[in-house]
């Protein structure tokens, strides 16, 4: 395990750098995204406003208040990402190189994101206080019709620590853990 603190847009140096269990923090950009921009984007096809190449994603539907006709943080955290692998590839299509959220991604995901040399980067639950605090402004947002689930762009300040849960490599520290536990159970008498 090692220690990153990387910037975005991430570079595929960076990406293939990182390994399973390494601890990251981020400075630069990550774009928030749920359920509903997804399905906007690759159910609809509609044609994204921004480009996401070497962009670090993150599962959110942020608490925001509008001032003024700009939207402040209120809370920030991130939600489960597996309801939202089957978008996977087309995030690594769009040149996406990092997802971030809660709980990882399933089996075929892992598969994806060496094939695109990305990341995925886990959070720890019940950590949005402190993501709020990371995340330094919320410098755009479209599609407001979707609010909360809107597309955000965030400036970030070390952001983290993530852990890198599955890697570019094919490793993935979530169906390890699970085959270790399984493993454990199979042997118990009882």
């Amino acid at each position: 395990m090692a220690d990153y603190h990387v910037t975005t847009p991430l570079t595929d140096d960076v990406v293939m750098s990182l390994h399973v269990g390494d601890i990251v923090t981020i400075t630069g950009h990550i774009y928030g995204l749920r359920d509903a921009t997804l399905i906007r984007m690759f159910d609809e096809k509609v044609d994204i406003p921004t480009d996401l190449t070497g962009a670090v994603c993150l599962h959110t539907a942020p608490g925001v208040r509008n001032e003024e006709g700009r939207y402040v943080k209120v809370s920030i955290g991130t939600t489960t990402s597996t309801r939202m692998n089957r978008f996977t590839d087309g995030l690594m299509g769009k040149g996406v190189r990092a997802i971030t959220g809660k709980g990882g991604l399933l089996e075929d995901s892992t598969a994806l994101l060496r094939e695109h040399h990305a990341v995925y980067f886990g959070l720890v639950g019940g950590t949005a206080a402190s993501e709020t605090l990371q995340i330094e402004a919320i410098e755009e947002m479209w599609w407001p019709d979707l609010m909360p689930e809107c597309l955000w762009k965030f400036r970030v300040r070390d952001f983290g620590p993530l852990i890198v849960g599955i890697d570019a490599y094919g490793r993935n520290l979530y169906l390890e853990t699970k085959r270790k536990a399984l493993d454990v159970v199979k042997h118990l008498e009882i």
